[in-house]
C-alpha cells in the first residue's frame, strides 16, 4: 500500500542547489566585507535551517568556531561562542536574499531520476508537495522552471510561518492537501528535516545524495535512508508502516 501524499524538501533531496547558493554566499560575504571563498563542502554545512542561520554559520566560521559543532548553530543547543551580532547577520541577509533570487537557477538542476519519480507518483494519484526553509520566492521559481505540474503544493519560508524543524509548514501543506498526516511521508537530506518529519508526526525518509553524508545520517540515527531515485518509489509505493 503507497503513501497518499509525498512531501519533498527542496535542498539536497529533489535539487541540486549547492553551486548556486555557493555563488550567492560568497557574494554576499564579500560584499559586506567578510570572509569568503567557501568550498562547496563547507556551504552545504551552512545550509539546512534557512539563510539567516545559513549566515550565521559562515560568520561563525570566519571568527574561529569549531566546524564540528555546526550544526548546533540555530538550534536550542546553540552554543554561546558562535556568532552572535543578528544585527551583522540581517545586513549580509539583505544583500543575500535578492542576489539569490536572481540567480538561483543558473546552476542548479534536478537529481538523477526525481523528474521521473514525481511524474510516476502524480499519475498513481499521490500528491506531491515540496516544504523547505529556502525562501518561499526562490522556491516558488525553481518549481515552476525546474518541476513544471509536478507538485500540488509549495512552500519556502515566509513570515507567519515558523521554519522547519518546527511543524507550521508541514501543517500548512497538509492543510492544503487535505491528507491525514499519516498517509504522509517526509523526504529530506538532513537532520533538520528528520527532525521535521517527527515533529509534524510523519514517517520520515531521508536520502544520501544531498547536503549530508551518508555516515552523518547514521549518527542521527535517521529512520530509513534510501540512495537513488528508484529506491525511494520503492519506499513510496511499499509504505513498510501501512496497516494490513
Amino acid at each position: 500500500m503507497a503513501y497518499k501524499a509525498a512531501i519533498f524538501d527542496m535542498d539536497g533531496t529533489i535539487l541540486n542547489t549547492l553551486d548556486d547558493l555557493t555563488d550567492a554566499l560568497d557574494y554576499s560575504l564579500k560584499e559586506t566585507g567578510h570572509a569568503c571563498k567557501y568550498d562547496s563542502r563547507m556551504v552545504a554545512q551552512f545550509f539546512g535551517s534557512g539563510v539567516y542561520v545559513a549566515i550565521k554559520r559562515a560568520l561563525s566560521i570566519e571568527n574561529g568556531f569549531p566546524a564540528e559543532k555546526l550544526d548546533l548553530i540555530g538550534t536550542a543547543n546553540e552554543p554561546d561562542d558562535c556568532f552572535k551580532d543578528d544585527a551583522e547577520i540581517e545586513r549580509v541577509s539583505e544583500i543575500y536574499r535578492p542576489y539569490y533570487d536572481a540567480h538561483c537557477d543558473i546552476k542548479t538542476g534536478p537529481y538523477p531520476g526525481i523528474l521521473a519519480l514525481l511524474k510516476k507518483l502524480r499519475d498513481s494519484g499521490i500528491k506531491t508537495a515540496v516544504v523547505s526553509n529556502k525562501p518561499d520566492s526562490a522556491v516558488q521559481t525553481l518549481v515552476d522552471d525546474m518541476f513544471p505540474d509536478s507538485f500540488d503544493f509549495a512552500l519556502g519560508e515566509k513570515e507567519g510561518i515558523k521554519r522547519k524543524p518546527a511543524p507550521d509548514m508541514v501543517n500548512e501543506c497538509l492543510r492544503v492537501l487535505e491528507i491525514p498526516r499519516e498517509d504522509c511521508v517526509y523526504i529530506g537530506d538532513s537532520e533538520v528535516d528528520f527532525a521535521t518529519g517527527q515533529n509534524s508526526g510523519m514517517h520520515v525518509i531521508s536520502v544520501d545524495w544531498g547536503f549530508r553524508s551518508h555516515k552523518y545520517l547514521t549518527r542521527i540515527p535517521v529512520e530509513r535512508i534510501v540512495s537513488d531515485a528508484e529506491e525511494l518509489g520503492n519506499e513510496i509505493f511499499n509504505d513498510p508502516y501501512a496497516k494490513a
